[in-house]
């Protein structure tokens, strides 16, 4: 054949290290979050549902795949 095709398909979410501003803390979040997430540190808010994906309040450092 000369297309090929993925059995399995990637998904599209991801999980983020991100970077509380206020405090410094790193902390995992999920990209398409559904509630409020907060910094385990200072209470600050690192991400905000959108309905699909999260809006990211902190610096996102790495992607994990």
């Amino acid at each position: 054949m000369s297309r090929e095709r993925e059995l399995v398909p990637k998904p599209r979410s991801r999980f983020l290290r991100v970077k509380c501003t206020s405090c410094g803390n790193e902390q995992i979040i999920f990209d398409r979050a559904a509630s409020a997430v907060q910094c385990r540190i200072c209470g600050d808010v690192l991400a905000e549902p959108r309905g699909g994906r999260a809006q990211v309040r902190g610096e996102i450092v790495s992607v994990l795949e």
